[in-house]
C-alpha cells in the first residue's frame, strides 16, 4: 500500500527539516513547502493526505491559507496548524475554516504522532462510514455457492494483488459495484479511498471537471481521481462516457498521468482503474460509440457477471443475507424463506437481478407476518406474469417489451446456451447444430458473454 504524503508548511527551516525527519522515520511520505507560494504549487503537483501548516508565515499566514483552501466549507484534505504564538482565537477561527488539528510549538514528538496518525485514520472512517451509507443493505461481498460465484471470487482475489484494470460485464443489478469494493478490499490498496463514480455522473456536461478536476482563475479543485489516489476509482456504466471524454480517459491510462481543466502541470495517476458496463462494449466498439483503445485499456481483465437466472443456487443465500440486512438496518421483524418459498423463487427469471430481488425481500418483511415467507405469499409478491412476457417452446421467456436490438440479443444468448448444452459443451458440435462458421461462432459467442470451458 502507498505511504500517506504529507506537505509539511513552515518557514523556519529547523522546524521543517524536524518534521520531515521524524514523519519520514515513521514511514510517511513528506515534502516541504517554505511558504504559501510553495505550499500552492505543491497542491497543485499532488493533492497531499495531510498538510502541516504553520499560522505565522512572512508572505501569506496559514489562517489565510486555510480561508483560501476551504472555499467549499472545508479543505480538501485534513489540515492541522503549527504555531509557538497561537491564541484562542486563533484556534476557534482555524477550527471554523475547518482545521483538524492545533499543534503548539515546541512541537512535542508524541503529540505530533498522535495527531498525524489520528488525523489521517478519522479522513478514512469518514470516507469508509459514507460509503457504508450509500451501500447499505448491499452485499458486503459477492455471495454464492455456485460454481460461477466460486470461480469469480476466486478470480478477483487473484486480480486484487496486480495492478491491472478490471472490467465488470453484465446485466443491470448483477452487483458489479459490490464486486469492484470486493477487489479494492482484497487488494494491498484496501487502506485507501474507494471512490465510486455513477454513470450518471458521467454524462454531465462538466464530467471533466469533476473526473479530472479543475485548475483556472485561481481556482484549485481536485477531482474524483485524485481523490482516488493510492486506493480505487470504480466507473460505473463507462459506456455512458462522451467521446471527449473517452479520449482524455485513454491518453491519461496510456500515459499514466493527467493534466486538470484549464491546467498545465501533469499530475500522476496513482488510482487503480475498475469500471463496470451493462452494455456489451465490443458491440459499442462495432458500432461506433466507444472507442477501442480504450477499451483495450479497461480491459486487461474483464471479468463476465452472470445475471441471477443463471445460477439460482446462490438465492437462498442471498434471501438470507437480505432478510437480515433489513431486519438489522430498518428495524423489520426477521422472516424465514419456507423451502416451497424458497423454490418458486430459484424458478423465478429475475430480469432485474439481485437489485430486483432485494426490493422483494424488503417489501415481504414490511408488508408480511408470521415468521415464515410462504409460498402464495411469493406468489401474490411476484404478481402474474406480465402481458408482454411470453413463452416459448421449451420454456424460454422472451420479453416482447425490449427493444428490438436487446431482444434478439437475449434470445440469441438463451438460444446458443442452450444449443451448447444440447452439444456437450462442443463448439465444433454447437457449429454444425446452429449452421454456422466456427471462427464466426467464437466471435459471436463472445459478443453475448457466452463463457466456455478451458479446452472447449
Amino acid at each position: 500500500m502507498a505511504a500517506s504524503h504529507i506537505l509539511v508548511v513552515d518557514d523556519e527551516p529547523d522546524i521543517r527539516s524536524m518534521v520531515q525527519e521524524i514523519l519520514a522515520d515513521e514511514g510517511y511520505q513528506v515534502e516541504i513547502a517554505a511558504g504559501a507560494g510553495a505550499a500552492r504549487a505543491a497542491l497543485r503537483a499532488r493533492r497531499p493526505d495531510l498538510v502541516l501548516l504553520d499560522v505565522w508565515m512572512p508572505d501569506t499566514d496559514g489562517i489565510s491559507l486555510l480561508r483560501e483552501w476551504s472555499r467549499d466549507g472545508r479543505p480538501p484534505m485534513p489540515v492541522v496548524m503549527m504555531s509557538g504564538h497561537g491564541t484562542i482565537e486563533t484556534a476557534v477561527e482555524a477550527t471554523r475554516l475547518g482545521a483538524y488539528d492545533f499543534i503548539e510549538k515546541p512541537i512535542s514528538l508524541a503529540k505530533l504522532l498522535l495527531t498525524v496518525e489520528r488525523a489521517l485514520e478519522a479522513t478514512r472512517l469518514l470516507q469508509e462510514n459514507e460509503g457504508l451509507r450509500r451501500r447499505l443493505p448491499e452485499l458486503q461481498e459477492p455471495l454464492g455457492s455456485s460454481r460461477t460465484m466460486t470461480e469469480l471470487r476466486s478470480q478477483i482475489e487473484r486480480a486484487a494483488q496486480t495492478e491491472a484494470c478490471v472490467l465488470f460485464e453484465g446485466e443491470p443489478g448483477t452487483g458489479k459495484q459490490v464486486l469492484a469494493r470486493f477487489l479494492h478490499e482484497r487488494s494491498p490498496r484496501r487502506e485507501r479511498p474507494f471512490v465510486v463514480v455513477s454513470g450518471g455522473a458521467l454524462m454531465k456536461p462538466d464530467a471533466a471537471r469533476d473526473l479530472f478536476g479543475v485548475e483556472e482563475g485561481g481556482e484549485l479543485r481536485y477531482g474524483l481521481i485524485e481523490q482516488a489516489q493510492g486506493g480505487t476509482l470504480y466507473l460505473d456504466e463507462i459506456a455512458a462516457l462522451g467521446g471527449e471524454l473517452q479520449t482524455r480517459l485513454a491518453a491519461a491510462l496510456a500515459a499514466r498521468q493527467f493534466t486538470r481543466v484549464g491546467g498545465q502541470d501533469r499530475v500522476p495517476l496513482q488510482a487503480r482503474i475498475v469500471s463496470g458496463s451493462s452494455k456489451e462494449l465490443a458491440r459499442e466498439v462495432a458500432e461506433g460509440r466507444f472507442q477501442e483503445a480504450l477499451l483495450y485499456q479497461l480491459r486487461v481483465l474483464p471479468m463476465r457477471v452472470s445475471p441471477l437466472r443463471e445460477r439460482p443456487e446462490d438465492i437462498p443465500d442471498l434471501l438470507r443475507h437480505f432478510a437480515e440486512s433489513f431486519a438489522d438496518r430498518d428495524q423489520l421483524p426477521y422472516r424465514r424463506f419456507t423451502v416451497a418459498a424458497q423454490n418458486r423463487l430459484r424458478q423465478y427469471a429475475w430480469p432485474g437481478n439481485v437489485r430486483e430481488l432485494s426490493n422483494l425481500v424488503q417489501r415481504l418483511l414490511i408488508l408480511g407476518q408470521g415468521d415464515e415467507v410462504e409460498l402464495a405469499e411469493v406468489e401474490a409478491a411476484l404478481g402474474p406474469p406480465r402481458a408482454d412476457r411470453q413463452k416459448a417452446e421449451g420454456g424460454l421467456m422472451l420479453d416482447l417489451g425490449l427493444p428490438l436490438r436487446e431482444a434478439r440479443e437475449a434470445f440469441e444468448r438463451e438460444y446458443l446456451v442452450h444449443q451448447l448444452k444440447l452439444a456437450g459443451g462442443s463448439v465444433g458440435r454447437l457449429a454444425k447444430a446452429v449452421g454456422l462458421e466456427r471462427t464466426h461462432l467464437y466471435r459471436k459467442l463472445r459478443a453475448l458473454g457466452v463463457e466456455l470451458k478451458d479446452g472447449d
